[in-house]
């Protein structure tokens, strides 16, 4: 189930590394000015729990990342942006040759980037972007959210929370998957099962001590959920933005702004503007704003550019129509 591959790399070893993606990305573009720090790291260790109810069990497990960000510098100003890989398996790491790349298309793709006037346009997430959306979500349906009764999904069991296209599953035992985990935090076995089925919610996230709150039995939640995967569409990143034709395409956000208690959402964020299925200039210093209880139900596709690198596991998001606030 967990992969656990311990990477026996000597400290030496890691700095020479984290040195060449530094400089593979110094090489890849002369406008890239500076590094904002290169990082190889890897953790391998045993994870283990007992209670007095007499369980004890444990497994192992390991984390393997290298990490780049530079800044890159024109006559209209600097940029900054970055990539990394991460993974169970150190084998699995993306190579030094593509981290620095993509570090480097990320980051000089922002160099001339504007302001945009307010308008109500679509919206894509990219997908390392778009699985804060699913977080907020898992947040709502939380055992301490619920039974402080301080969520915009209160008592929404049963209910079409989502666009109908859209399923949502836990699944806890995906072989090499970062959120993997034999039983939770109060070693309580932990289960494949849906979430969202054709929008419905079918259930919520719940430890021992939320689910005797509410009355419920515990749903194997205690320390959040393992491997939320969202199902993708058919389409990669490219064609949602055929599809979507005119909008706003996000790459990075900033700051938390959303209220778990009415579902109102507002982020600084930062991307592309997009004409005629084509990105055309990079924008920054604007916010998106909506309500996540109508944004969920306005989700139109989502690609099968799936992040892997975290415990969300969705591809990008289109969203049909957002508050987009600039100058």
């Amino acid at each position: 189930m967990i992969c656990i591959i311990p990477w026996s790399i000597s400290p030496e070893a890691a700095i020479d590394l984290a040195i060449e993606c530094e400089q593979a990305a110094f090489a890849c573009d002369k406008r890239i000015s500076n590094s904002d720090g290169s990082v190889v790291s890897t953790y391998s260790g045993i994870n283990l729990y007992g209670n007095t109810n007499g369980f004890i069990d444990g497994w192992n497990w390991s984390s393997h990342t290298i990490d780049c960000t530079v800044i890159a510098e024109d006559k209209n100003g600097m940029q900054r942006d970055g990539w990394y890989s991460k993974t169970r398996d150190f084998n699995d790491l993306e190579s030094i040759n593509d981290i620095s790349k993509e570090a480097v298309r990320r980051t000089v793709s922002r160099l001339g980037s504007r302001k945009l006037s307010t308008r109500q346009v679509p919206v894509i997430f990219e997908a390392p972007v778009a699985s804060g959306l699913f977080s907020a979500f898992i947040t709502a349906i939380a055992g301490g959210s619920l039974y402080r009764r301080a969520s915009f999904l209160l008592d929404k069991k049963g209910e079409q929370v989502f666009a109908d296209h859209i399923n949502i599953r836990e699944q806890p035992h995906m072989k090499k998957a970062l959120g993997s985990a034999p039983f939770d935090n109060d070693g309580v076995a932990t289960k494949a099962r849906d979430i969202i089925k054709d929008g419905i919610l079918q259930d919520y996230v719940l430890s021992g001590y939320s689910a005797r709150k509410l009355g419920l039995q515990t749903t194997g939640n205690a320390g959040g959920v393992h491997n939320l995967v969202i199902e993708s569409g058919q389409n990669d990143l490219d064609n949602m933005i055929k599809e979507m034709n005119t909008g706003l395409l996000i790459t990075d956000m900033i700051g938390f702004g959303v209220n778990q208690v009415t579902g109102d959402y507002s982020r600084g964020a930062s991307g592309f503007w997009v004409e005629n299925g084509e990105l055309v200039y990079p924008v920054e210093e604007i916010t998106v704003a909506g309500n996540l209880i109508d944004m969920y139900k306005n989700i139109t596709s989502i690609g099968n550019d799936v992040d892997p690198r975290g415990n969300v596991l969705t591809g990008s998001v289109m969203i049909e129509a957002m508050t987009v606030a600039g100058e």
